[in-house]
């Protein structure tokens, strides 16, 4: 399994193309907003020339109307790699989200299903009493998982106290921190760039969304605003115009500036990782791979 993650706007895309016609198989997208199907210009999904050179799975798979979680696409994803491997000693994970990755390589805790009108007296907590509400609960219920989760991460603390609540159990209790068994070696390389440099790549790829229609898209997905699923930067900066809260020149500025912060907690992400390797080339991606490939001979 050659993994390739990184910041947005990275070049990972190309990158994994690349890669999957040097060692000639499929890819698969650990992308968590690319598996819905009306959601295409925000989500930087591959060019269709791109999907034609090379077969992606997990891309435009599902709507924003189906609730699709990490276990999902774990469960899924194991399926699909033992099938894929039947015809080829090679299979490319691309994303940056990292959870999805992980899900791949060593399997996640496992949680126990929640009512969802508990989820949903949470979601109208958030909406009404506003995220601050949701952290203090959580550090009262949990303070171990509030210790180290991302309290701004709304729909995090919602999952979180959602379990709490149906469980009876603290939401890091389930948290084992255990290794699944995989029968393939997984090569993890992180694409690296400057951050000056990245972040001009990040401004530059919102105005080209922009100029290819990610305006008429939310419009088109406006009235499903509150799914979860739309949670996502460049359509939640669009509905805010599209609402009246913002101009459309702030909104895109809005839209710039978030998915910079994004892309910074992705680097430490990667970088509080001790087991993905940095890569700027696909010469590095490359030398590495048969590396660890012969080592592993």
């Amino acid at each position: 399994m050659i993994h390739i993650g990184g910041p947005t706007a990275s070049g990972k895309t190309s990158l994994a193309i690349e890669l999957a016609k040097h060692y000639e198989c499929e890819v698969i997208s650990a992308d968590s907003r690319q598996f819905y199907r009306e959601i295409s210009i925000g989500t930087a999904k591959p060019k269709e020339s791109e999907l034609q050179d090379i077969k992606h799975h997990f891309i435009d798979t599902l709507s924003i109307h189906d609730e699709y979680s990490a276990g999902h696409f774990e469960r899924d994803s194991i399926a699909l790699i033992t099938e894929l491997h039947q015809s080829s000693d090679y299979v490319i994970v691309v994303g940056g989200t990292g959870l999805y990755h992980r899900a791949i390589y060593e399997g996640l805790d496992h949680y126990p299903s929640v009512d969802r009108s508990i989820v949903h007296q949470y979601t109208e907590q958030l909406k009404n009493n506003g995220i601050a509400s949701l952290q203090e609960e959580l550090k009262e219920k949990d303070p171990t998982y509030a210790s180290k989760v991302d309290l701004n991460n709304g729909h995090r603390l919602i999952r979180a106290l959602s379990i709490i609540e149906s469980s009876g159990a603290t939401f890091s209790s389930f948290q084992t921190g255990g290794t699944a068994k995989r029968n393939f070696t997984s090569v993890m390389l992180a694409v690296e760039r400057d951050r000056e440099q990245l972040y001009e790549r990040i401004n530059m790829r919102v105005e080209q969304m922009m100029q290819e229609g990610l305006l008429e898209e939310a419009k088109r997905v406006f009235n499903d605003r509150h799914l979860n699923s739309l949670n996502t930067v460049g359509y939640k900066e669009l509905f805010s115009y599209l609402d009246g809260t913002y101009s459309l020149d702030t909104a895109i500025d809005k839209i710039k500036q978030h998915t910079r912060n994004y892309a910074k907690r992705q680097i430490t992400w990667y970088r509080n990782q001790d087991n993905w390797s940095k890569i700027t080339e696909i010469e590095d991606a490359i030398e590495q791979i048969d590396d660890k490939i012969d080592k592993n001979r």
